[in-house]
């Protein structure tokens, strides 16, 4: 028992042992529920700063704090769902966008086939078209297109440029490319705390376009989050759910360190970002991620990491309740 105590004790230190994501088990997704990504991709999105890629070590060095049971759901994720870090997707062409995004998707695709919920971080947004190639039509998706909650100061649906700095499955094209291709259902999809400074004044047009539900932070704040959360129920009611969580969604003073910094306008508090994610608690879930962390501009506490896992582990948290309910 005083051996338990100790290992429990030290098991929290963030700053001891290897540092897999939550403290998981470093393993294979067979007989596994969920699986714990890290994707060190940064060449989707070159107009920053590139040490997107740096993000997966940065959440796996503070997320051993962060491995708790969760008061809300009153469920302890780790013993309701067998859950594992799978490691990193490998980039041996790392500075090649297109190689990645295939990498990605072949990663996914062994993923899905082993029936392992993936929970990634990333990397920067364009991680979430090569994770969908795989996801979209799927096994864990039932053959469907999956339906997303998207959470982000900006679209990621650019259409009027056929390439992003030479990335042509960047981060500003992946909300498009995957409805080309058929493995997103835009029309049953939230794109929700859209806020980014236009350079055109038509910039949301092609979500419009594709039938994606939109929801600018303006009108976030117009409507309130009741309505919304009501409307995110009713929009993806009864479909495979895939969320992807920008953490530029949130405001600056809560999440400092990422890509596209959108300071001129109030962006998410924690809270309301996660009471938004819990909109799709009880649905099919079939993953989720997080993107766009710039470890190197957090602060010394490390509050963008911390909060990149906060938002993991409520994304883990429900998806195991899931599990333990089936």
């Amino acid at each position: 028992m005083a051996e338990q105590h100790d290992r429990s004790m030290m098991e929290n230190l963030y700053w001891w042992g290897v540092p897999t994501l939550f403290r998981c088990p470093h393993d294979g997704p067979e007989g596994k529920d969920i699986a714990l990504v890290g994707v060190p991709h940064s060449t989707g999105n070159g107009t920053t700063e590139r040490d997107q890629h740096l993000g997966p070590r940065a959440v796996r060095n503070v997320s051993a704090v962060q491995r708790r049971a969760h008061g809300g759901f009153q469920i302890d994720p780790w013993t309701a769902a067998k859950v594992v870090d799978v490691g990193d997707v490998p980039f041996p062409r790392a500075n090649d966008n297109e190689d990645c995004i295939a990498r990605i998707t072949e990663f996914y695709r062994g993923l899905d086939a082993a029936g392992a919920r993936p929970v990634s971080i990333g990397g920067d947004h364009s991680i979430t078209g090569g994770i969908v190639q795989a996801l979209g039509r799927g096994q864990l998706a039932g053959g469907e297109p999956v339906c997303f909650l998207h959470l982000d100061a900006h679209t990621d649906v650019f259409t009027k440029v056929d390439h992003f700095l030479g990335a042509e499955k960047s981060a500003a094209h992946w909300g498009a490319y995957l409805a080309d291709q058929g493995q997103v259902d835009p029309t049953h999809s939230m794109q929700i705390g859209l806020r980014g400074h236009p350079r055109t004044l038509d910039w949301l047009q092609p979500s419009y376009d594709y039938g994606y539900n939109v929801v600018t932070m303006k009108e976030y704040r117009t409507r309130g989050s009741t309505d919304v959360i009501a409307q995110i129920k009713d929009v993806l009611a009864g479909r495979p759910v895939y969320i992807t969580f920008d953490l530029d969604c949130l405001d600056p003073s809560a999440a400092p360190a990422v890509s596209n910094l959108e300071a001129g306008e109030r962006g998410f508090d924690i809270d309301e970002a996660i009471g938004l994610l819990h909109a799709v608690r009880g649905m099919n879930i079939v993953g989720g991620d997080v993107v766009c962390m710039m470890p190197t501009k957090d602060s010394p506490n490390n509050i963008t990491a911390l909060v990149g896992g906060a938002v993991m582990f409520e994304m883990i948290a429900m998806i195991a309740e899931n599990i333990a309910a089936a």
